[in-house]
């Protein structure tokens, strides 16, 4: 089977790189357009998968509007010479486009309920679309739901396990978006003097790690994270505390079995389920955040709690890795098959495959 994957995030790569090895081991052919947004690239690079670069795409509404047809007609090109049988994607718009161009399924995996500008542009094209349980929207016989949620591809316990080295010194990170993706429109964040307070309170008790997606004033750059970018699961893992305006890495962090803050305005079925759960505090402004992480910092074991009931619900949900592997490679069958009996994904939900499963040291900072 030839598949074509389109990657526009660095969270893609974690969403599809098990799945790229695995496929090619078993003998089918991965082709894979990666957008050169932040560390993406260089994820790739790291983990040895071969790409090709489509662009660094363009900011603000009408510059996103004009991308539409530089990516589009880039993925045709390269889709083209390599013959798909399928092409699967994290909501892209360009790989539903070419598909559909090209009379070939498009397979799409999705949790941002709020991202409805790509959900425009690429839900109409796709032929299936797999999605948390709790996502918010429906689209009808195409949306096929799991047990489980997308940062699972990798920090699955099937897929992922850290191992703490003796004194590795405590920390805490700290995560700043830029508000231009997409899926950012009309949300804001922290103001600079918020982040400037987080950063003089929380340095009393452990050093902080900043990791954000805009550059950081001279006087914040020595907090910069300074890690390879492969690693931030394991820096995640080895942290006292995150606090966070990204909600994907609000929830890689507490899957990883890391208390988390996360503050945002935006509405998502993952996210409340996530807070629910009691994986993720949500503050919709700053206000009591720094209150609850000196709470939280001054709870003795509080760290070692959080990560065994994280634990306890990770287990109990699917390798999401091990149902997209099956759910692809057994297209269309599959698609019949989980909308006839939705409790098929069950098979996927076990303890740890030792075959599989990567263990990684906390990295040194």
């Amino acid at each position: 089977m030839n598949i074509f994957i389109d990657i526009g995030h660095p969270a893609h790569v974690h969403y599809f790189r098990h799945f790229t090895k695995e496929m090619q081991a078993k003998g089918h052919s991965i082709f894979i357009s990666a957008r050169d947004k932040e560390v993406t690239l260089t994820l790739l690079d790291y983990y040895q998968i071969p790409y090709v670069n489509r662009g660094k795409g363009r900011n603000g509404f009408v510059g996103k509007l004009l991308y539409i047809f530089q990516a589009d007609w880039f993925l045709l090109r390269h889709a083209r010479k390599f013959k798909p049988d399928v092409f699967l994607s994290f909501g892209s718009p360009y790989a539903s486009h070419t598909a559909w161009l090209l009379r070939k399924p498009h397979i799409a995996f999705d949790d941002t309920d709020h991202n409805v500008f790509e959900h425009l542009l690429y839900v109409s094209f796709t032929k299936a679309i797999l999605t948390p349980r709790v996502y918010q929207k429906d689209y009808g016989t195409k949306h096929f739901r799991f047990d489980g949620f997308m940062e699972l591809c990798s920090l699955h316990p099937n897929r992922f396990r850290t191992v703490s080295e003796p004194g590795t010194e405590k920390y805490i990170i700290l995560r700043f978006v830029s508000w231009k993706a997409s899926h950012d429109m009309g949300l804001a964040g922290l103001s600079m003097a918020d982040k400037y307070n987080l950063v003089k309170q929380l340095s009393r008790f452990a050093r902080v790690i900043i990791s954000s997606e805009s550059p950081l004033p001279d006087d914040l750059k020595s907090y910069g994270y300074s890690v390879h970018p492969a690693k931030m699961h394991e820096l995640l893992a080895g942290a006292e505390l995150l606090v966070s305006e990204s909600l994907t890495m609000s929830a890689e962090s507490a899957f990883a079995g890391t208390p988390t803050l996360c503050i945002s305005t935006a509405l998502a079925g993952t996210l409340d389920e996530e807070v629910r759960l009691g994986l993720i505090e949500l503050f919709r402004t700053s206000d009591g955040v720094i209150d609850r992480a000196i709470a939280l910092l001054e709870t003795p074991d509080y760290k070692k709690t959080f990560g065994q009931k994280s634990a306890v619900i990770v287990n109990g949900l699917c390798d999401l890795t091990a149902l997209m592997i099956w759910f692809v490679e057994n297209y269309p069958k599959s698609a019949e098959e989980f909308r006839a009996n939705p409790d098929i994904q069950r098979r996927f939900i076990s303890k740890y495959n030792q075959q599989t499963i990567q263990t990684a040291s906390i990295p040194s900072l």
